[in-house]
């Protein structure tokens, strides 16, 4: 079967490799579609991060390089290992794409999984991946979805899971809160529609016109700003008659960003730090310390897929705008990442998929 298969930085090969088979408690995937993250992006220009390197397995999956990469995905059930009785072939699913040590307690009440030691994931650091033809994975990892829910949609559940538990890292939020959000890439923009789908009104602070208006067009924010032509921290002012923002999401990894959150919060209000950062950041403590601000971190999701499947089958998150292009593996590269590094400001979301048919009729 085809995969993209990451050998090293700047090394990402399409192959043909053995199709697995689900052994006892797994379950067989066939990939629909499956989305390019910005982790991949890292991966190819930076990497190995995530990934094991040639000569260093991952102390879990015990795998080196090269690995299947891909961890945004969609797919059908096409086969259950021994013991899995609660699916059936056919079932539309989502993946949960963790690596994680069996000790660990990944229980329905556990919120703390996704940072135990040596966490990492599927389609990155082994165990197969969504950039494949098909993927075998334990059945706690697969999440059935309503067949009404188109397959490449579904395939954003997995990056608006993390803008879920974003969401819900920064507390109660009750409608007519005013919510801040620096910029307006993929995970901006779907923490931006969580928001919206509970109430809050959704500021977002971006410089590329192109993506103030994605946020405008998919519902994701009621307002949008250029930093480098407004005063956001007073038009936020304006919107909240002086208050401030309930809550501020800070998505960019930017340092002035993160100074304009501080600025626009509201006393005892929070801010979300959802981007990596890849060098330390200043803080004016004096800031966080006179307003009492709450400044947390959040990284992917813990038993947040459950509620974020049942927000996209109410209807009450759209993810069609957010899919800006659909490719066929062999074209990863030059059509993905490509357009995704050198030209961001044109694309949300990229999907991926091993079957032409799919794609001809995705694009007819």
């Amino acid at each position: 079967m085809k995969a993209a298969r990451f050998y090293d930085r700047g090394d990402i090969r399409i192959e043909d490799i053995e199709e697995p088979t689900p052994a006892a408690g797994e379950v067989l995937v066939k990939v629909a579609w499956c989305g390019i993250c910005g982790t991949d992006l890292h991966e190819y220009l930076d990497g190995p991060i995530f990934c094991p390197t040639h000569h260093t397995p991952h102390p879990i999956s015990g795998e080196t390089a090269p690995v299947t990469l891909g961890h945004e995905f969609s797919g059908v059930v096409e086969a259950l290992g021994e013991g899995v009785t609660d699916l059936t072939v056919g079932d539309h699913v989502i993946v949960e794409p963790y690596i994680i040590d069996d000790s660990v307690d990944t229980g329905p009440e556990s919120k703390t999984y996704h940072l135990s030691k040596n966490m990492n994931f599927i389609g990155l650091a082994g165990r197969g991946g969504g950039l494949s033809e098909k993927v075998a994975v334990k059945r706690r990892w697969v999440h059935k979805i309503s067949q009404d829910v188109p397959l490449d949609q579904a395939a954003l559940i997995e990056p608006l899971s993390v803008g879920y538990h974003a969401v819900e890292r920064a507390g109660e939020i009750k409608p007519g809160d005013v919510a801040l959000i620096t910029g307006a890439g993929p995970i901006g923009l779907l923490t931006g529609v969580v928001l919206k789908a509970l109430g809050a009104t959704v500021v977002i602070s971006e410089l590329s016109e192109l993506r103030r208006q994605k946020a405008l067009e998919s519902g994701a924010a009621d307002h949008t700003f250029s930093p480098a032509e407004t005063d956001v921290v007073a038009e936020v002012s304006k919107l909240t008659d002086g208050r401030g923002a309930d809550v501020a999401f800070e998505c960019t990894s930017v340092q002035p960003a993160l100074d304009t959150l501080f600025d626009a919060i509201k006393p005892t209000g929070v801010i979300v730090v959802v981007s990596i950062w890849g060098k330390p950041a200043s803080l004016e403590m004096q800031k966080l310390v006179l307003k009492e601000v709450d400044l947390r971190g959040t990284i992917a999701y813990v038993n947040n897929h459950p509620d974020t499947i049942k927000l996209v089958e109410s209807g009450k998150v759209d993810l069609a705008p957010f899919i800006t292009g659909r490719i066929f593996v062999d074209d990863l590269i030059g059509q993905g990442f490509d357009t995704l590094i050198n030209h961001n400001e044109t694309a949300v979301k990229i999907l991926v998929t091993t079957d032409e048919q799919r794609l001809t009729e995705a694009q007819g």
